[in-house]
């Protein structure tokens, strides 16, 4: 590994995440917050579940960010004529398309020039990853990774994880707060426990915002992306709602990758539906 590739985005990112999460558990051990009363009246069992927990936090952090989201592979494949079931399956009104951007940058797959992939259904360029990502949610810079098909759900997994530590955190941080004067004196016993209290009231904020949302994104079968640019997306624009919304049941099962199918089939089943109910309206 060169030198130079240890100063790469990812690893600070990385590493600011893995010794910001440890320091603050230092803060909360080294004042007199409840997590150390605790410890001194040899009540282990509260700070070892606290410490699991932040080691689990920071483990599906890393998975997150360090994991596959779901790139479009560049395969080559055999030139054979598909079957004509195969093309009824495929909604003609959505044409396939060559990602412009892998084709000018290339996949690194031989043969030379690459073949770019074709994009899926729902998947979307990364201009920071430099890939096409399947489901794409978003470029998440604090994972410094996107949030995809494979890893969304152990995204969400680590929003409420994370969300359940800062709380616990904020809690005991708080307790370890005693405000007397003069300032100056409170400032340099309770400065640092006081500026954890206000980091740890921020991360919760975000994290609960986060969470909430996400939520509502898996709840109704979207991502981040087609929220906020439904209009400039070809496959959304032709529909007055959401083509892959199937009930809370059918979209927590998609989300979580069963039943396993492609986004053209489901879309194309939200067609025939309209159809059919259009056809027995008139």
């Amino acid at each position: 590994m060169a030198p130079w590739a240890l100063l790469s985005p990812g690893v600070l990112v990385r590493t600011g995440h893995t010794v910001l999460t440890w320091g603050i558990t230092l803060v909360l051990f080294l004042h007199d917050t409840e997590l150390r009363q605790w410890e001194e009246q040899g009540e282990l069992l509260l700070p070892l579940t606290f410490l699991l927990l932040v080691l689990g936090s920071l483990l599906l952090y890393l998975a997150v960010s360090l994991m596959d989201p779901g790139y479009v592979t560049a395969q080559p494949q055999p030139q054979v004529e598909p079957k004509e079931e195969q093309t009824a399956m495929v909604p003609q009104a959505i044409p396939l398309r060559r990602c412009r951007y892998c084709l000018v940058l290339g996949t690194g797959v031989e043969p030379w020039p690459p073949r770019c992939p074709q994009q899926p259904l729902r998947a979307r360029h990364c201009r920071e990853c430099r890939r096409c990502v399947c489901r794409y949610d978003h470029h998440c810079p604090w994972m410094e990774n996107c949030v995809g098909e494979r890893n969304h759900p152990l995204f969400v997994a680590y929003l409420a994880l994370q969300l359940v530590v800062l709380l616990w955190g904020l809690n005991l941080a708080w307790s370890g707060l005693r405000f007397f004067q003069p300032w100056g004196l409170w400032l340099q016993s309770s400065g640092l426990l006081f500026a954890t209290f206000l980091l740890l009231s921020l991360f919760s904020l975000v994290a609960g915002l986060l969470l909430a949302s996400h939520l509502y994104l898996v709840a109704s079968n979207t991502t981040t992306w087609e929220f906020i640019s439904s209009h400039r997306i070809a496959y959304l624009r032709q529909r007055s709602g959401n083509p892959f919304d199937r009930g809370l049941t059918r979209n927590l099962a998609h989300f979580c990758g069963w039943p396993s199918g492609s986004w053209e089939t489901l879309w194309a089943e939200e067609e025939e539906e309209e159809e059919e109910g259009s056809s027995q309206a008139v």
